[in-house]
């Protein structure tokens, strides 16, 4: 029997993954987590065999929440899971000691699959993850390429923080989530190749992305 918990912010997720998963032979899910912590803290506490983490999520994200598991138990599988096609996101993931990912729209099959694959002691990523990743391989052959290009959204996080807009005030202004401005801080923080904020600013300016 494989020990299931389901690490998502998102509670309709959550029933709907234990959903999908109820009756399934040879699966079990004995526990779910709203955040990173709350996962640490059951798989402490409790038998886990696998973990279906979500990537983004309060208090610890799943790639912090990852490393820590896999820092206490080697023997505990992760299965990263993500509503983002993104390199940064998949390779954190992956760096951290996730065993798999898949993306939020994946069907019941490859679920299943990449459950029992993980299982089986082997890795799993689906196949839009593999194409990415494929891709990003051949693209990054030598360091010295030519940067990523930012999203429409990334651009807007970082004319807010190029105006000096707090990560609450970026929110609000773009009507997203606190979490999902850092989550593009972060990614623009990678693909700038910056430190921090002012080299970030610095940076963009110097490649006259703002001006």
């Amino acid at each position: 029997m494989i020990n299931v918990l389901i690490a998502d912010d998102h509670q309709l997720f959550i029933d709907g993954l234990k959903a999908m998963l109820q009756g399934v032979q040879g699966i079990r899910v004995i526990g779910e987590a709203n955040n990173g912590k709350e996962a640490v803290s059951f798989c402490s506490q409790n038998e886990v065999d696998l973990v279906i983490m979500d990537v983004n999520m309060p208090e610890m994200d799943g790639v912090e929440a990852t490393k820590e598991l896999c820092k206490r138990d080697s023997r505990l599988k992760v299965l990263g899971l993500s509503m983002h096609l993104d390199r940064n996101y998949i390779s954190d993931m992956l760096k951290s000691g996730a065993n798999g990912y898949l993306l939020k729209n994946t069907g019941k099959g490859d679920l299943l699959k990449a459950i029992k694959t993980l299982n089986q002691g082997d890795s799993y990523v689906s196949d839009e993850v593999n194409k990415l990743l494929l891709n990003s391989f051949f693209k990054n052959t030598s360091k010295y390429q030519v940067d990523e290009k930012l999203s429409e959204r990334e651009t807007q996080v970082l004319d807010c923080i190029a105006n000096g807009l707090t990560t609450l005030e970026i929110g609000e202004k773009l009507f997203i989530s606190k979490n999902t401005v850092e989550t593009h801080r972060k990614n623009l923080l990678y693909k700038l190749k910056a430190k921090n904020t002012a080299e970030l600013v610095n940076n963009a300016y110097k490649k006259g992305l703002i001006h």
